[in-house]
């Protein structure tokens, strides 16, 4: 199977969860390996930490910028920033919240995915990190649904303008991940994020980043269009068996 050794990599959201394991990953695998995130602090060498926050434009360009000096060029993106906000109907959503779920998971990764692209050496490879939820919605969470449904959507259209050129696509969808993804979704609040895992064993970020290595080092002729990855104990985006306490 090819390796990664020599090989550079770009990943957005590297300050933590999938984003955060998956630089780290590829970083033992050989490559080189640039993280974006708005937290820079909490990325570690061997990751050199830049600055990036994907729903500023001029924040990307830099950074985009920055890491093709860094790396002479790119040959792996991995498009992992992004968010949820709330578990609410719909009709409780605001406009400030369906503007940044959306500024982040689609405007952001089509935004990195077209400044990282001319970079983009042959035999390169683009990864999105969709979700189980790109592929089946579930109650009270609509605007992320909609978000990963479209992220799903631009990864098959984009493999289809990019048919005849030697650039792979690849998205990954997971289910159930203990990350700060909970956290950030209830808004701090540590006791409703700490219950989404309970009675469960959830996925470690660890376990997507193992995917995500497999996928970007398949033969040059190979292309993993999808991988759907859920704990075991989760058949759909809404239905997870738990234990009882």
């Amino acid at each position: 199977m090819p390796s990664l050794e020599g090989k550079s990599a770009v990943v957005t959201g590297a300050s933590s969860g999938i984003g955060a394991a998956t630089a780290r990953a590829l970083a033992a695998e050989g490559a080189r390996v640039v993280g974006g995130a708005r937290r820079t602090d909490r990325i570690a060498a061997p990751v050199t930490a830049l600055q990036l926050d994907v729903t500023e434009p001029a924040s990307c360009e830099r950074f985009v910028t920055a890491a093709a000096e860094e790396l002479s060029g790119l040959d792996i993106l991995v498009n992992a920033a992004g968010l949820a906000l709330g578990r609410d109907p719909f009709d409780d959503s605001t406009e400030e919240d369906e503007r940044l779920v959306l500024e982040t998971n689609v405007n952001g990764l089509i935004r990195m995915t077209r400044l990282c692209l001319p970079h983009l050496r042959d035999g390169g490879h683009i990864v999105n990190i969709g979700s189980v939820a790109g592929r089946q919605a579930y109650e009270k969470g609509s605007l992320y649904v909609t978000s990963k449904f479209a992220v799903r959507g631009f990864t098959y259209a984009l493999r289809e303008d990019l048919l005849g050129r030697p650039i792979h696509i690849t998205t990954v969808d997971p289910g159930l991940v203990q990350t700060d993804f909970s956290l950030v979704r209830f808004r701090g609040d540590d006791t409703t994020a700490r219950k989404v895992y309970e009675g469960v064993e959830a996925m470690q970020p660890g376990d997507i980043a193992e995917c995500i290595v497999f996928a970007v080092t398949r033969p040059s002729h190979v292309n993993i269009d999808e991988l759907v990855v859920k704990a075991l104990a989760q058949s759909s985006g809404g239905r997870i068996l738990r234990t009882e306490s």
